[in-house]
């Protein structure tokens, strides 16, 4: 029977795609289900049909999974930010272990097993970076799913409030000012995106990015981002000019207060400029380093080489149990913020190199250089 677009079906759903899509296959064909969970049969309408798979949406839940919920979020599914909204946390840490499993078995032809997930205790509120793209007609939220459509948002479930705050805040700075917002399709417009860092002590660095050097009535906007987040530590306005939708720019101006934000994490305190990689999650971060210092089975003799290593902190956990740890990381900011950590802390045995991954690892091979332990975060 061949799949035909804009027929009805009714499919039994077997699996997760990587996006989150239910499987399910008619005569064997393969077909993505948006928002069908595993387990479940549903009546399904063919929206498109290729080569080797068709993508269908549901019209109707016959037979519901005993893992779907009730999305508690009024702008899911049409936000792109969230895919698991209508299923439970277990299915959902279930389907992400699948979709690593699958990464491994499938697509790299491993037989190693992923283990169960070590899930997170807080899943609401948890993000330390929010990064809100502004579209040409001033909305401040987040992109429709396999979009550029930005959608308004108010309240986003997993932000910190002050960052929902800086977004409200940029929204009346953009009705009062009349400032002309950036439209990706034609290059014109200065807002750009709104970037807000948040630490655990709840201090905020505050970003916003613009396609020029400088923002209107720049005093301005200061106060208004002040008095939306009064534990604000800084606030920058960082250029950039390329085309399409990148979010970081080039070059950064502290408008007010400081232009990094200082997070403690595992015993050591961490210094975070707007480009510095930091993990999003900062209680699973912890969860996180501990078992990769756990995997890694240091003695305290060993040479440790860590890839992407952005701000340092995967290397510098790792300093405290081997005899030395090597950092590189292709962007500079996040390199000099690492050396500022090692110092801060008084850490000794790391050293930081500046550059890509792959060719700094070939050039300490080439200085003879040989590993114990290599740590990749790509």
């Amino acid at each position: 029977m061949a799949v035909t677009k804009n027929q009805e079906y009714t499919v039994t759903v077997e699996g997760y795609s990587g996006e989150g899509a239910g499987v399910a296959r008619i005569d064997g064909f393969v077909v993505f289900v948006s928002g069908a969970l595993r387990g479940e049969v549903c009546r399904v309408l063919i929206l498109k049909v290729l080569k080797s798979a068709a993508f269908a949406k549901v019209l109707e839940v016959l037979v519901p999974s005993p893992h779907r919920i009730a999305p508690d979020c009024p702008y899911f599914p049409r936000c792109g930010g969230c895919t698991y909204r209508h299923m439970d946390y277990a299915e959902e840490l279930a389907a992400k272990r699948q979709r690593v499993q699958d990464a491994l078995t499938r697509l790299g032809g491993s037989d190693v097993q992923v283990e169960e997930i070590l899930g997170a205790p807080d899943t609401d509120c948890y993000r330390n970076k929010s990064q809100y793209p502004i579209a040409p007609n001033g909305t401040v939220g987040f992109y429709r799913a396999r979009s550029h459509e930005v959608i308004g948002v108010e309240r986003c479930r997993l932000q910190m409030p002050q960052a929902d705050a800086a977004a409200q805040a940029v929204r009346q700075y953009i009705r009062q000012v009349r400032v002309p917002c950036y439209d990706e399709k034609t290059g014109r417009g200065l807002l750009r995106h709104l970037y807000v860092r948040t630490n655990g002590a709840g201090e905020s660095l505050i970003c916003l990015l613009g396609n020029g050097e400088r923002a209107p009535r720049e005093p301005e906007l200061v106060e208004l981002l002040r008095q939306a987040v009064p534990s604000a530590v800084g606030i920058v306005w960082g250029v950039n000019r390329k085309k399409g939708n990148v979010i970081l720019g080039d070059s950064y101006r502290t408008l007010w207060g400081e232009n990094t934000l200082r997070d403690p994490l595992w015993g050591l305190t961490f210094r975070l400029s707007v480009p510095s990689f930091y993990q999003v999650n900062r209680a699973q971060a912890e969860v996180l380093y501990r078992k990769a210092v756990e995997f890694a089975a240091l003695t305290g003799e060993e040479t440790v080489l860590d890839l992407y290593c952005g701000a340092g902190t995967i290397t510098l956990c790792m300093a405290q149990h081997c005899k030395q740890a090597i950092g590189a990381e292709i962007v500079p900011e996040a390199i000099e913020d690492a050396k500022a950590n090692a110092k801060r802390n008084n850490v000794e045995n790391v050293e930081f190199f500046c550059g890509d991954a792959s060719a700094v690892a070939a050039d300490l091979a080439a200085r003879g250089l040989r590993p114990d332990v290599i740590c990749v975060d790509p």
